[in-house]
C-alpha cells in the first residue's frame, strides 16, 4: 500500500485520527454520526445539499431561460477537480514529488474516494462554490455591463472571500491538516493557511474557468445553436484548460522559491492577493452604484441566489462560533487539541466582504416596484 499511503501521508493522517493504509481505492462509507468531530457532518450536508441544489438551478437556467454558462460552469467545475485534484493527493504517481511533494490530506467523512483521500463534500464543493460566486456576480449585473473578463474578475473576488472564511476554518476543526514539513509549497502561509492555497485555488482557478466557460458558452451567438454535445466539448476544455492559468499565476512568485526567499514570496503574492480585492472591490461597488443610478436593468432572483449564500454564510459563521473559544485559548497558533489555526482577522475581512456582495446582489436582483399612480 505504500504507493497509496507511504510514510508521510501516513503521518498526516494519524494526526487528523486515521490511518490511511488498507484504505478502499475506490469508496467507503461511514457513519456520520462516528466523525471526527460534530462540525464534519454540518459542513458535508451544507456543501453538498448546495451542489445539488446548485446543479438544479443551472438546469432550469438552460431549459427554462436557455442560458447554458449555469450548467457548464457547474461540470466543468468537477472537470477541473478531476484533473487538478490526483496529483496534489498522489505526487509520486505522477512524478511530481520533488516538485511539489505530499501537500495535504482530508479526514474521513461520510463518503470517501480514492484511497479515502478524496471525501464526497469536496467533489461538491467546487461546483457548489463556483455557482455561488457566478450568481451573486451576475445579480450584480457585471456580465452584462462590463463582459467576460471583467465578470471572471468579480467572481476570482467573490470566490476568494467566500472560500477563505471556510479555509482558515479546516485545519482547526480537522477537515483536513496540511503537510508542515512540505515548505516548499506550503510556506509562505498567513496562520496555517499557505497562501498560494489562498491565491491560485481560492481566486485564480475559479476565475479563469469562469472567463472560459462564458467565452466558449456564454456568447449570444452560442446560446442559440449550442447541442449537448457542443456544450459538452466547451465545458470539457473549460474545466481541463483551467490550471493552466494557475501555473501562470504561480510564476511570479515561484520565481523566487526558496527557505531564504519565503519573504520576497509573501510579498509577492500578499500584492497578488490584494490586486485580487482592489479589481473585486472596484467593479462590485462600480456596479452596485450603476444599478442606484438605474443604468442596468435588474436581473431575477431566483431561489439559489436568495437562500443559499446566504445559509452558506451564516452557517460558517456559526462554525466559527463554535471554534472560537478554542481559537482564542491557542498558544503559538495552535490550540489545547493540538490543531492549528487560521487569521480570524482576514476571516472576519473576507466575512465582511461577503455580506456586502451578498445584500448588493440581492438588493440588485429585488424585483423593482412601479409606483403607484398619482390620484387627483
Amino acid at each position: 500500500m505504500d504507493h497509496a499511503c507511504d510514510a508521510t501521508a501516513e503521518r498526516v493522517a494519524r494526526s487528523l485520527g486515521f490511518s490511511c493504509r488498507d484504505a478502499d481505492p475506490l469508496v467507503s462509507f461511514r457513519n456520520p454520526f462516528g466523525l471526527e468531530n460534530g462540525t464534519m457532518p454540518v459542513l458535508e450536508l451544507l456543501v453538498v445539499g448546495g451542489a445539488v441544489f446548485a446543479l438544479v438551478h443551472a438546469w432550469r437556467r438552460w431549459r427554462r431561460d436557455g442560458d447554458p454558462v449555469n450548467l457548464s460552469l457547474w461540470f466543468a467545475s468537477v472537470v477541473y477537480l478531476a484533473v487538478i485534484e490526483p496529483p496534489l493527493y498522489f505526487p509520486g504517481w505522477f512524478g511530481l514529488e520533488d516538485q511539489v511533494g505530499f501537500i495535504f490530506s482530508h479526514n474521513v467523512f461520510t463518503v470517501q474516494f480514492m484511497y479515502d483521500r478524496l471525501p464526497l463534500y469536496i467533489v461538491a464543493f467546487y461546483p457548489a462554490i463556483s455557482q455561488l460566486a457566478y450568481e451573486l456576480v451576475r445579480a450584480l449585473g457585471v456580465f452584462a455591463r462590463r463582459g467576460p473578463l471583467a465578470g471572471a474578475v468579480a467572481v476570482a473576488f467573490a470566490c476568494q472571500v467566500f472560500y477563505e472564511i471556510f479555509d482558515h476554518l479546516g485545519p482547526q476543526l480537522k477537515w483536513w491538516a496540511w503537510n508542515p514539513d512540505n515548505r516548499m509549497i506550503n510556506q509562505p502561509a498567513l496562520a496555517s493557511v499557505p497562501m498560494n492555497s489562498m491565491l491560485l485555488f481560492a481566486s485564480v482557478s475559479f476565475g479563469a474557468m469562469t472567463y472560459l466557460v462564458v467565452r466558449l458558452a456564454g456568447t449570444d451567438d452560442r446560446r442559440r445553436s449550442l447541442t449537448g454535445g457542443g456544450l459538452a466539448w466547451r465545458t470539457v476544455l473549460a474545466g481541463a484548460a483551467t490550471p493552466l492559468a494557475m501555473i501562470i499565476a504561480s510564476a511570479p512568485s515561484g520565481a523566487f522559491r526558496g527557505e531564504d526567499q519565503l519573504g520576497v514570496q509573501r510579498a509577492v503574492l500578499g500584492i497578488e492577493l490584494a490586486a485580487v480585492w482592489i479589481a473585486g472591490l472596484y467593479l462590485l461597488a462600480d456596479a452596485w452604484l450603476a444599478h442606484r443610478a438605474g443604468a442596468v436593468p435588474p436581473v431575477a432572483s431566483p431561489g439559489f441566489v436568495r437562500t443559499y449564500p446566504a445559509l452558506y454564510l451564516g452557517v460558517h459563521i456559526v462554525l466559527w462560533l463554535v471554534a472560537l473559544p478554542a481559537y482564542l485559548s491557542a498558544t503559538g497558533g495552535v490550540t489545547e487539541q493540538g490543531t492549528p489555526v487560521g487569521s480570524l482577522w482576514y476571516a472576519s475581512l473576507c466575512a465582511a466582504a461577503a455580506t456586502a456582495i451578498l445584500l448588493a446582489a440581492l438588493r440588485a436582483s429585488a424585483p423593482r416596484t412601479a409606483p403607484e399612480p398619482v390620484r387627483s
